[in-house]
């Protein structure tokens, strides 16, 4: 068996990538490098906070799911959910959420830290649940950055959430496409398109994905989520925060401090009307 630091590195390259190659790759991605993300990021994320990003917004002062006393007996699914953090943050809230990823590494972390909820490994394009199964549903960082077709994604949310049902998800803001993942100062000059939506590959020898991550421009995300048969009530864009002075990827203070990091969608499913036609 060929050793990790033996292994040669993926290219970096700009290509497309449909909705198979993509899952696929990702999976593959956060299945290996799990282990390590939790070293990495764990103490940040912490066994049972709910941070939206690596700003460091928590939910107990955002409340963008609502108020944590209403947040009782709801029926919640977390997309994305990795080691569950923000569902062990609301079964302490006393909601009932269901934690879900692509991963099956990711969620044998959830298990280590241990939960009463339960965990569920599928596609967030193709959601196991019933419709109108879950009253909320929520996504830090989870599938949306990472799939090909966002509104297939969003549909299938539509169709597990009770009318009324809020979706609250967050994803790298989507000016920072057009600057380099750096945090230091060579992450503040323009170096591609930020009209460009050629995905982000890395590939290896033989030119599989290994890992895919996808850009949508910032009116692409509203438009998609009024497509998919939402209502937006709020775009959070958080600042800094000067107490966090930690670096996070090409999050960092110099950077937070000029440009934003982090887009965070709240949608409402909407009921007026049929679900808008695809396009």
């Amino acid at each position: 068996m060929i050793q990790e630091s033996e292994a040669s590195e993926p290219e970096a390259t700009r290509r497309d990538a449909d909705v198979t190659e993509s899952s696929r790759a990702n999976r593959g991605w956060w299945d290996r490098n799990a282990d390590e993300y939790q070293v990495e990021h764990g103490t940040f994320l912490g066994d049972d906070r709910f941070v939206w990003g690596p700003e460091g917004l928590d939910e107990v002062e955002a409340e963008l799911l609502g108020p944590p006393e209403d947040l009782k007996g709801r029926d919640v699914l977390e997309i994305g959910a990795g080691a569950a953090q923000c569902s062990r943050w609301l079964t302490a809230q006393g909601a009932r959420p269901v934690a879900l990823d692509i991963s099956h590494r990711q969620l044998q972390h959830a298990l280590r830290i241990g939960g009463s909820f339960p965990l569920v490994c599928a596609d967030a394009g193709a959601l196991p649940f019933a419709d109108g199964s879950f009253d909320l549903a929520c996504s830090a960082y989870g599938a949306l950055p990472f799939v090909a077709d966002p509104r297939q994604v969003l549909r299938e949310v539509r169709r597990v959430l009770r009318p009324g049902g809020r979706l609250v998800f967050s994803v790298t803001h989507p000016i920072r496409w057009a600057f380099p993942d750096e945090p230091g100062p060579e992450g503040l000059s323009v170096s591609s398109s930020y009209f460009d939506r050629t995905p982000y590959v890395e590939q290896d020898e033989e030119g599989r994905a290994v890992y895919v991550e996808h850009h949508r421009t910032l009116g692409d995300r509203v438009r998609d989520v009024v497509a998919s048969g939402f209502r937006l009530v709020d775009l959070v864009e958080p600042e800094w925060p000067a107490w966090n002075t930690s670096e996070w990827g090409g999050w960092s203070p110099l950077r937070g401090n000029l440009l934003p990091g982090t887009a965070i969608f709240v949608c409402e499913r909407s009921e007026t009307g049929a679900l808008p036609a695809e396009g």
